[in-house]
């Protein structure tokens, strides 16, 4: 693991919890904009923050990411139903693992499996594997449950991006949208970052209006990157609303979202009202603990 503090590690795993649970509002927006409040009393958390979860005990059990056990992890969930909201392809991965199928061959392919499933649960991994000379066991990783480029890029995207900012390298959003475009495969994708760096001005709604805000990863990856950089000027709770009033796949956009902003801001730097609520959840503390082990 490169030089992160636990303060960084769980602004971006919390940060993450918190968008994913506050968002609750999936392609149901709210008509009156006073009813969206991050802090609702009934939070959730969903397969964005438990797979995620899963995957950071593998690799703390296992002092390392080997997709075989991380399959097996995301098994044991699934088989004691701790998984809620799962997508099409990782629910058809999961099924598949349970007959008996190979990690490696159970995943959805084609072009429906160019979803979000792998983007939103890749974050562990920005502080562990190299994101240059480690992207075999990268994608063997998104292979679990998405063979499929396009969900590969854009969870490579969400790494790149974490890894770059945990490396202290954010100077201005400019650096980070050439880093990613220098670094990634042609894909669609990349052309949507491409497009992204071209708008730094555009609201998020405005963005999601024009680009996209589904659960196809090309849409989803662009769309978070582009909001997370805006919490630096709007700030974290305004952010995260933002992405609500904007719609679509909100909690794994948030989700994801959450992840990037909550690694610039570490922990420390999370709204204290949010905190106040995420740690009443009993994934702020498996997430304090698995932090504490991680090495």
């Amino acid at each position: 693991m490169h030089n992160t503090n636990q303060n960084q590690l769980l602004g971006c795993f919390i940060g993450g919890m918190i968008g994913d649970a506050g968002a609750i509002f999936e392609n149901n927006v709210p008509d009156n904009q006073g009813d969206i409040a991050i802090t609702h009393s009934h939070w959730q958390t969903t397969d964005d923050t438990q797979l995620t979860l899963a995957m950071l005990e593998s690799i703390v059990e296992h002092k390392g990411v080997f997709p075989e056990k991380i399959a097996q992890r995301f098994l044991a969930w699934f088989q004691q139903k701790r998984l809620v909201g799962l997508g099409s392809a990782t629910l058809q991965a999961l099924q598949g693992l349970q007959v008996g199928g190979h990690w490696a061959l159970v995943g959805r392919s084609g072009e429906f499996a160019a979803g979000n499933g792998a983007a939103m649960r890749i974050a562990p991994l920005a502080f562990i594997v190299d994101p240059v000379w480690d992207r075999v066991l990268i994608k063997d990783v998104c292979n679990i449950t998405h063979k499929n480029d396009e969900a590969y890029v854009g969870a490579l995207a969400v790494l790149l991006t974490i890894h770059f900012i945990s490396a202290d390298l954010w100077t201005d959003n400019a650096a980070l949208w050439d880093y990613l475009i220098q670094e990634l495969p042609d894909t669609k994708v990349r052309d949507a970052l491409m497009l992204a760096k071209q708008f730094p001005e555009m609201s998020i709604e405005l963005f999601a209006a024009n680009f996209g805000n589904s659960g196809y990863v090309v849409e989803t990856v662009p769309l978070a990157l582009f909001a997370a950089i805006k919490v630096k000027d709007i700030g974290f709770e305004t952010m995260l609303q933002a992405i609500i009033q904007a719609g679509g796949d909100t909690d794994t956009i948030a989700s994801i979202t959450g992840q990037v902003a909550g690694t610039w801001l570490g922990l420390n730097g999370l709204p204290q009202s949010l905190l106040a609520k995420a740690n009443e959840m009993k994934e702020y503390e498996m997430f304090e603990e698995l932090v504490k082990n991680l090495e």
